[in-house]
Formats: C-alpha cells, structure tokens, sequence
C-alpha cells in the first residue's frame, strides 16, 4: 500500500509544476492513465490501475530503464467520457508522458482518439475488445482478444458439445449490436440461429420482460454481453423462474465485479477470460504477477483485470526498453511497431506496424463455490 500512496502523491504533483522540472534526459517516464476510479466502474479502474502499478513498481525496485523510474499518471473519469477526454488533454500536457494506457472501455478510449492523433502518442491496451477499437490506428495498440475472438470460442465450445439453442443478452448500441451480429455470424455457420435475443438499454433496470421471453424460447445457453449489473440481475431473476438454461458472460462485464454481484446464485456461471488463470501459479507470467501483487496490496487479492493490466504493462515497458536512451513519443510507437512475438512468461503478445492486436487467447472459466472464476 505504501508504494501506491507514493505514487499517488507523486502523480498529483506533476499536475502543478512546469514541463522545466522534468527534463527528458533524466526525470521519470511517465504513463498516462484516465480510468474509472470512483463511481459504479470503481473496482473495475482500481485493477486495471493496480495491475500496471505492480509491474512498473517491480521495474522501479530493480532500478528502473537506464536509471529513470516509471511513474503512472492516473486520472479519475468516474466512467464518464467528457471527463475522459477532459484528462486526456490534460494528459497530454504533462511533461515526460510518453504513452497512454488503460482507459476503461471503449466508450472511455472513443472520446480520447482525435487528442492521441494529434499528439502522435501510443494508446496502449485499452481495456476492451469492442470493434471499432479493433481497426488498424497508428496510435492504438490493443493488448487483449476481442469480444468476437470470446463469442467465437463460447458458440464453438457448446455447439461441440451439443448445444443448438443459443440466447443473447446484449445492450442497443453500438458494441452491443456488432457483438449480436459476431453471435449471429457464429452461428449461422453452423446453421444455427438464436432463438431469442434480449436487447436492453444500458440504464434499464426492469428486466422482467426480456427475461420472460428468453425463458420462453427455452434456450440451451445464454449468452450475456453486458455490463455486471445487467448481467447479474438477468441471470438472479431467471434463477428465480427456475430456468434451466447455462448462462456465459463475456470477459466485457469484470470478473471479479460479477462475481460479487452474482454471489452465491451465480454459481456455474461460465466467463470468457482474455489472460490465463490468476490462480494457475505453474504459468510463469502468473506467479510473476502473484508475488507483485502482493507486494503492492499486502494481501493476495488477484483478479484477471489487474492480471492483464500487469501483462499489458510488461509488454509496453518492453517496447520502452527497446526505443533506447530517447525514450519519447516518436520511439515508443517505433518500439512498439516493432515489437514482434514477446513471451511475458507463457502469454506471448505480438505487435507489428500492420497489425496492433496482440493477443487471441481466450479461457472459458466458471463461478465455483468459493465466488472466484476458475478455469
């Protein structure tokens, strides 16, 4: 905890003094961060901030890149994105910040785009897999699989073993639609069709109706593309109506925030994750990430968010490793472009100029009786 407050006290600071006291050839290197650290998103914002503090605090205890220290930047944006692009600006003003990593969403990262081209700065792993982060930009470099890569692997997984009624539960926008139409795609090329499809805004709260007709089509699976909240109550409230169907959230809703939204009714609900088991210590990157963990919190406390935060960080501290004694906006995104294949520890993330998605992987894990998704 201490090393947090540290940073946290340190980070604040850089808001109020002159771009003259961080000179380039020295000062720190600084990461840049708008993410949702108050509000209903808080938990979410806290690992993805917590997940790179771990990594570049186990840089730091080593001595840092050629002597200079890593310090992460991070601003609050209560998940709102006027106050996402807001930070961004002023992101972008501090001396010595090089990058921009872990805005919380698409939604989050949208509003922030046209100030990162401008600025010619990399956007790195922003935490979704939305498709329209998914284009090739010159800036934008996306550490996780998308939402297509995890629909994809759940219709693959039950169809193979015998599923033909598939139901989906998405928001009506526009993330929501292209992941309904990804299902959609997965399906009719296996000749199959959803039997139902529950299209609720993001705000609603009275579920009662689209609940009734996904129990109505009698699905084999439902598959949820929501935040946590819209997924837990759809899936407490078809609980309640002794529906028989299993339920799959894509890894879009946070692991850890539904499982404590779920609770003990949520048990045997299916999650797509993007990085391997927080709990599986045999994968190198995983008791990496463990022991920094715990340093940091002083607790074990793991979720797959701070997970793949932590591994999105090692990998853009790779990249600044690479762009030499210069390490500025113009090397970074040189670095990053020519970062190849990079093994984190049994996670490879691949970055090239014609391709910015690094990593495919997806896991399907399952809510136990202990309230932790494992594989």
């Amino acid at each position: 905890m201490p090393n947090r407050s540290i940073i946290a006290a340190v980070c604040a600071a850089a808001l109020l003094v002159p771009a003259t006291a961080f000179p380039q050839a020295g000062g720190p290197i600084v990461i840049g961060q708008s993410t949702p650290l108050s509000g209903s998103n808080k938990a979410l914002g806290e690992d993805i901030r917590d997940g790179a503090l771990a990594y570049f605090n186990k840089v730091n205890d080593a001595g840092g890149i050629n002597g200079r220290r890593i310090e992460l930047l991070s601003l609050d944006d209560a998940n709102n994105t006027k106050n996402s692009e807001a930070n961004t600006v002023k992101l972008l003003e501090q001396p010595g910040v090089v990058a921009l990593f872990g805005y919380g969403s698409a939604t989050l990262s949208r509003p922030a785009l046209p100030h990162v081209e401008q600025a010619k700065i990399a956007f790195v792993a922003p935490f979704t897999g939305a498709a329209p982060m998914r284009k090739l930009n010159p800036y934008v470099y996306n550490h996780r699989a998308s939402y297509a890569d995890e629909l994809e692997k759940i219709v693959e997984h039950y169809s193979t073993i015998g599923a033909k009624r598939f139901a989906v539960l998405h928001y009506e926008d526009a993330v929501g639609t292209a992941n309904l139409a990804v299902v959609e795609a997965a399906l009719k090329a296996r000749g199959l069709a959803p039997v139902a499809v529950a299209s609720v805004q993001r705000t609603q709260t009275d579920l009662a109706a689209p609940v009734a007709a996904t129990i109505k089509a009698v699905p084999d699976v439902v598959i949820a593309t929501t935040l946590y909240k819209t997924t837990a109550d759809f899936v407490k409230l078809a609980h309640k109506q002794e529906i028989a169907a299993q339920f799959v959230s894509t890894s879009f809703a946070g692991s850890t925030a539904l499982a404590d939204a779920l609770g003990k009714e949520g048990i045997g609900v299916v999650m797509t994750q993007v990085v391997p088991s927080v709990f599986n210590n045999s994968v190198p990157i995983v008791r990496e990430y463990q022991r920094a963990s715990d340093k940091l919190l002083g607790k074990k406390d793991y979720s797959y968010t701070s997970l793949e935060s932590y591994i999105a960080a090692k990998a853009l501290v790779e990249a600044i490793r690479r762009a030499g004694r210069d390490v500025a906006r113009a090397s970074v995104l040189r670095a990053l472009d020519g970062l190849g294949a990079y093994d984190t520890g049994g996670y490879t993330v691949t970055f090239t100029a014609s391709d910015h998605n690094g990593s495919s992987f997806v896991a399907l894990t399952i809510l136990s009786r202990d309230l932790k998704f494992r594989e």
